[in-house]
């Protein structure tokens, strides 16, 4: 059997677009476009780059998201994933991280792995604990937060460069691993990819195929409720320090940076 791999790819707004909450104080994720999340696009480029390092080995991306989601999901294929599962159901709406890690991992069991490879955190939610969580409910160990990946043996090891210190991590497998975009640049898809990607499988699956009841997910089911939203301020028009030529906007510049307490 061919050594499977699993990477976790989410679809989230674009960072660049005007992003803002929905009334029932979810993610508004249907005034702006959608596409996968850059940072899973380096667990993407890692678990190819495993997979060809391995040789006999089957790169699956899995996704939980509504119909858009579908666009990260091919772009996973046009990089070189071989198939990708989509998890969607409309009960899913408002799940939080405890929600979305109880399907996930169902999934994963579904699909079945060896290893699960997960970016270091979403660019909407920026948690970066569904690695940890997954490894939990799943009861496999966990290598979070690496810079670099390789499997040898059964084992899956790592390395997590740190601020003051760079550690060597071990795990037998099955394991969940989750890579930093300190793992390397992540390829583009070419021409032959995007093609070929409109063929590749995805297999879709909702709640009833995981065996999860729908109330205990989605808002209904979340552990954390937003109960207030509020617009940022309008960022208020500086101070303007005109001079006269005689220092009379040096004094007017050392007294601001003197109350704010620079000086």
């Amino acid at each position: 059997m061919s050594f499977r791999l699993v990477v976790c790819v989410k679809y989230v707004p674009d960072a660049t677009a005007d992003r803002r909450f929905a009334q029932d104080t979810t993610t508004d994720r249907e005034s702006v476009d959608g596409l996968l999340s850059e940072l899973d696009e380096h667990a993407v480029e890692q678990a190819l780059r495993l997979a060809e390092a391995i040789g006999d080995a089957e790169v699956t991306a899995l996704t939980l998201g509504p119909d858009g989601a579908e666009t990260a999901l091919r772009k996973a294929l046009a990089m070189g994933v071989d198939k990708a599962v989509h998890v969607q159901d409309d009960a899913v709406h408002g799940t939080d991280v405890m929600g979305t890690s109880a399907i996930v991992a169902r999934a994963l069991e579904l699909t079945g792995y060896d290893l699960v490879v997960c970016g270091m955190a979403s660019t909407d939610g920026a948690m970066g604990v569904l690695p940890a969580l997954l490894a939990e409910r799943l009861g496999v160990p966990q290598l979070t937060l690496l810079s670099e990946v390789g499997v040898e043996d059964g084992v899956v090891r790592g390395r997590r460069d740190g601020d003051a210190a760079t550690e060597d991590l071990r795990a037998p497998l099955p394991a969940v691993v989750s890579v930093t975009d300190r793992s390397g640049e992540a390829r583009y898809p070419s021409f032959k990819g995007v093609v070929a990607a409109r063929k590749k499988p995805v297999r879709r699956l909702d709640l009833a195929d995981l065996g999860i009841e729908p109330g205990t997910v989605g808002l209904r089911g979340a552990w954390t409720v937003v109960d207030h939203i509020a617009a940022r301020p309008q960022r208020r028009a500086g101070a303007v320090v005109e001079d006269d030529g005689e220092g009379a906007g040096a004094g007017q510049l050392a007294a601001f940076l003197a109350a704010g307490a620079f000086i």
